[in-house]
């Protein structure tokens, strides 16, 4: 005799369907077309033909494409390095016993509320008008013009803005890690005569590495998926110095005719990421079994 689906069951599958159909029609299902893609030369529109693996070695002889990978490691390691040495720092300070603590941490969390685009934009109008009017007024020439016009150092401003908006989270995800270090290892580590500096280093750094994996593991992604920030600030520009590789996948894939290539791009990108993420992960794990 069949089993009657009791009303806890109907409410699971209720929402669970859904929630399946929609991650596979939204994820799963435009992954596999452009992997599919990836194999034609597709310009987004029109009739196309299957080139085999063509686009993906192209890849490794087009300089703009090289040009874009240099730049996106040398912002996500700038970015990566500074993101997790101010995180916690200011971790470290939050968590201590300071008045209105629990109001700064809103305050400091608020960056990250922010949509990445309209924070770009804000930089945007600071780079190119405040601070060279400041600049212009009390005669400090490196910022009498805008860095975002400079091909040198507009990467720069672009990692500002980055690090800013994505201190706020590591912070929270560090203050989380600290708290669960147990205050009578502290209070050991003081009976021994360890000071702020070597408890920090032999107490609570060891004790918070897991937290340290999961931030350098997430800002790692997220500053090597950079977008929303060369969008509103540089767009690539000036001469591509500052060109991102999803920011190229999305310009020329979708405005510049190389759909196909840039699906190839995008399927090479997706397995960089997943491979610098695991080694990450390997390697971390490895210091925290040595800690």
């Amino acid at each position: 005799m069949k089993k009657k689906m009791s009303n806890r069951d109907k409410t699971f599958w209720a929402v669970v369907i859904p929630v399946v159909v929609l991650f596979f029609a939204f994820n799963t299902l435009p992954m596999i077309k452009g992997v599919i893609y990836s194999f034609t030369n597709y310009k987004g529109y029109g009739s196309y033909d299957y080139v085999g693996l063509r686009n993906y070695t192209d890849l490794f002889t087009d300089a703009r494409v090289g040009k874009s990978y240099l730049f996106t490691f040398k912002y996500a390691i700038a970015g990566t390095v500074l993101v997790n040495v101010l995180s916690l720092v200011m971790a470290v300070a939050l968590n201590s016993n300071i008045r209105g603590k629990s109001a700064l941490r809103g305050i400091y969390f608020v960056p990250n509320i922010l949509g990445g685009l309209v924070i770009g934009y804000i930089f945007s109008f600071i780079f190119t008008y405040i601070l060279p009017a400041v600049g212009n007024t009390f005669n400090i020439g490196f910022l009498q013009n805008s860095i975002l016009a400079s091909e040198k150092y507009a990467w720069i401003g672009v990692l500002i803005v980055g690090v800013w908006q994505a201190v706020a989270m590591n912070t929270i995800i560090y203050i989380s890690g600290l708290q669960t270090v147990p205050e009578d290892v502290y209070e050991a580590s003081m009976l021994d005569g360890a000071g702020k500096w070597k408890q920090f280093w032999k107490v609570t750094f060891p004790l918070v590495m897991p937290f340290v994996t999961i931030n350098l593991v997430l800002s790692t992604k997220n500053f090597l998926m950079v977008f929303d920030q060369i969008m509103s600030l540089t767009k690539g520009g000036p001469a591509q110095s500052t060109e991102s590789i999803s920011y190229l996948i999305y310009r020329n894939g979708m405005d510049g005719g190389q759909f196909g290539f840039q699906s190839a791009n995008a399927v090479i990108f997706f397995v960089v990421i997943v491979a610098i993420s695991l080694f990450q992960m390997g390697v971390m794990n490895k210091k925290e079994e040595q800690l």
